[in-house]
């Protein structure tokens, strides 16, 4: 397949005859292609994905399509969002080594890359819903939010390298869109896409008629779309974490753009917190041992993030941000700034946090922790608590303590009856 080759969607039938000359695959799984195996194992809302099986090994194809998967053909969407990808991809591996899959090959023109095979991770999700554990999930993640977040910045980067960056990012625009309105906007009105439980009316109209709620969602929205911060991934939540019971790699950056930093993480807590409302469905036995788990994993992973940003702030602050000519070289802490800096982060990352639970319940695409709740009668109420806690988290993010203050909320919530 040539670079200059029109775009064509692949598919199991035709993946092993069109892609037989591509080296880089063929190195993986073995050079003949008719001894390849195809199976196409996307479940997002968005993109192919297939697995290619060969006597030497196994890779992953991912190609995009023209139009939003989850909807059809009716909803129209870029293909460069695979060219955002692979160079956010390519980003991650060079801030957090180690933490997404390598990379083989990346075409453009059919808008697809060839990366590692990733066995035996399974989605993060699939593993909360069992009530699988993975040690070292927070100590991973944490690490992987500041890291990022901190050495895609004008903390670490030199100021024209970081502007030639965000330029770069500026261009996918269509993608950050559908977050614009799907995760900021859409959930607190009556839009078209919009859908429900059944039985959770009452808790729609109280959050679409919460004014003041508005205007905090709506200032987090300009933050996202003004402030470039640095590199976030931009969908990290539990369904972009692979993991085994030891190890995970994060995974679909095509949301990256350049916004701030509190957004990952604020997401990433968002889909653990939806993760501990949904597991009275779920769990039998051992329902309150794992949900102090999922917990115990929120406190841990923004405790690694504050422990790591304030290791990066110390050894690795060589932008313009905060120079040590103002603070080191003259004899001055520098602790007061850092504080200053992760306070922001953290209003952003808990407003962030409670409009990502409000929106999987509410906007175009939900997730499986509820979704998988077969009876509307067992489901619609476990929402409304995540709802509810959202609402509150979003009034309250200017003056939350810390992760230990969200979790209690987080019990405190779990255990009202309110539907």
């Amino acid at each position: 397949m040539s670079a200059g080759t029109s775009y064509e969607a692949l598919s199991v039938e035709t993946l092993p005859d069109r892609l037989k000359g591509l080296a880089a695959l063929a190195g993986k799984v073995g050079a003949d292609s008719g001894t390849w195996q195809v199976q196409e194992v996307g479940d997002g809302n968005l993109n192919l994905v297939f697995i290619v099986i060969g006597p030497t090994g196994k890779a992953v194809v991912k190609q995009a399509l023209p139009y939003v998967r989850l909807v059809g053909d009716s909803w129209p969407l870029p293909l460069y969002r695979a060219f955002y990808e692979y160079h956010a991809l390519t980003r991650q591996a060079a801030r957090d080594p180690g933490s997404v899959p390598e990379i083989f090959h990346f075409d453009e023109a059919q808008a697809l890359i060839v990366m590692e095979y990733l066995s035996p991770h399974v989605i993060l999700r699939r593993k909360l819903i069992a009530g699988e554990k993975v040690d070292g999930l927070a100590d991973f993640l944490g690490r992987f939010c500041a890291r990022t977040a901190f050495r895609g910045s004008e903390l670490s980067m030199k100021s024209g390298d970081k502007k030639a960056d965000v330029g770069l990012f500026a261009g996918n625009v269509d993608i950050p869109a559908i977050t614009e309105a799907l995760v900021f906007t859409d959930p607190y009105y009556s839009a078209e896409m919009n859908h429900h439980t059944e039985g959770l009316a009452p808790v729609v109209d109280r959050l679409q008629s919460d004014v003041a709620l508005k205007v905090k969602v709506q200032q987090a929205l300009q933050r996202f779309v003004s402030n470039t911060e640095t590199m976030v991934h931009g969908d990290l939540h539990s369904g972009s974490i692979m993991s085994t019971d030891r190890e995970s790699r994060v995974i679909d950056p095509e949301f990256a753009q350049y916004g701030p930093m509190g957004f990952d993480i604020g997401m990433l807590c968002a889909n653990f917190l939806m993760a501990y409302f949904s597991q009275p469905a779920h769990r039998g036995g051992e329902l309150e041992a794992y949900q102090s788990w999922i917990l115990d994993v929120i406190e841990e992973v923004c405790s690694t993030f504050e422990t790591e940003f304030r290791h990066l702030w110390a050894t690795e602050r060589t932008g313009i941000l905060y120079p040590a000519s103002l603070f080191e070289d003259q004899g001055h802490d520098s602790t007061p700034a850092c504080d200053a800096v992760l306070s922001g982060i953290w209003h952003d990352a808990w407003t962030v946090c409670g409009i990502e639970m409000h929106r999987r319940c509410l906007s175009l695409a939900h997730n499986a922790d509820f979704e998988d709740i077969a009876d509307p009668a067992a489901r619609a109420p476990l929402e409304a608590r995540n709802l509810l806690m959202g609402a509150e988290l979003i009034h309250t993010a200017e003056t939350l303590a810390d992760a230990r203050a969200v979790c209690a909320l987080a019990r405190e919530f779990n255990r009202k009856d309110v539907l």
